[in-house]
């Protein structure tokens, strides 16, 4: 049988509906009714056979952040056509994201989104945490933190998990580490942004937070001294993947003390300033991002 294309009103409803995620914005952009919205999108996911929206407040399912990208190509295609030396009027965001999250979780996934959307240029600038180093003029903002953001609109994006991890070489020298007790006397690598206290108050230590060893404010600079065999870190394990698929980080040990996982007080989230997201790109990216780290 043949694959029967959706009308072009149900394709237009679909990317008007996802980039204002409002049916009646989407109306008076059409020049339709509200339920003409409703009965179009209604008509698109019966057509293809999936679900496009997941909740009321519009935001895509899986499916349709991809359904979307195909829909977007398609329609720029004939809106380009015949010129093709029209100018491409890509878009632009400015993201503004924290260095390891950037390495560990970002990048590898961000040419799914490049693909998905050509016609969005990003501009990815490094914001540090606890510092005054922030990217200017950013349209979206990855924070690490307690998520009490009162300048800003924002959604938790990830929750990670801590654990003392070190080079395998420390590990050797250092070991056999059993009880979290064997940590005393090793040099503790320290960082704001992820205190050892979690962990001590978690294995029943009343230890206080290490005063001394070096200390550091971004996380990958952390891991990178731990693999060169500088001391023991307490790492995120998603933002430790790479150094841990790479061996250039282990768990100390086999014991639950090493092998439990302890959840960080903190977690990543996707900021952004008020009236942002009226803008399809910022919304697109969002969706997109909360969907892939799923």
């Amino acid at each position: 049988m043949p694959v029967r294309i959706p009308p072009i009103q149900c394709l237009l409803t679909f990317e008007a509906l996802a980039r204002l995620r409002s049916v009646t914005q989407t109306a008076e952009e059409l020049c339709v009714t509200p339920s003409a919205v409703s009965h179009r999108v209604k008509q698109l996911e019966q057509i293809i056979g999936t679900k496009l929206f997941g909740r009321a407040d519009f935001s895509l399912t899986v499916e349709g952040v991809e359904y979307l990208a195909h829909v977007r190509e398609g329609l720029g295609m004939l809106q380009r056509f015949p010129s093709s030396a029209a100018s491409s009027g890509k878009r632009k965001l400015r993201l503004a994201v924290t260095p390891t999250f950037a390495r560990s979780i970002l990048i590898p996934r961000l040419r799914q989104f490049t693909e998905a959307y050509p016609e969005i240029d990003i501009t990815l600038q490094v914001s540090i945490p606890l510092l005054d180093v922030v990217a200017e003029d950013a349209d979206l903002i990855i924070r690490f933190g307690t998520g009490r953001y009162a300048d800003m609109e924002h959604v938790c994006l990830t929750k990670d998990e801590v654990t003392p991890l070190a080079s395998p070489a420390f590990v050797r020298e250092h070991g056999p580490f059993e009880l979290a007790q064997d940590l005393e006397g090793e040099p503790l690598l320290r960082s704001p942004l992820e205190p050892w206290r979690t962990w001590f108050a978690a294995q029943g230590l009343d230890w206080p937070e290490p005063l001394e060893g070096s200390q550091f404010n971004d996380i990958g600079l952390m891991c990178d001294c731990a693999a060169a065999g500088m001391g023991v870190a307490l790492a995120r394990l998603k933002l430790a993947q790479p150094w841990l698929e790479h061996g250039a980080l282990v768990r100390l040990g086999h014991s639950d003390a090493f092998t439990r996982n302890i959840p960080s007080p903190h977690a990543h989230y996707l900021c952004w300033r008020t009236g942002m997201m009226e803008r399809w790109e910022c919304v697109a990216f969002a969706d997109w991002l909360k969907a892939s780290l799923a």
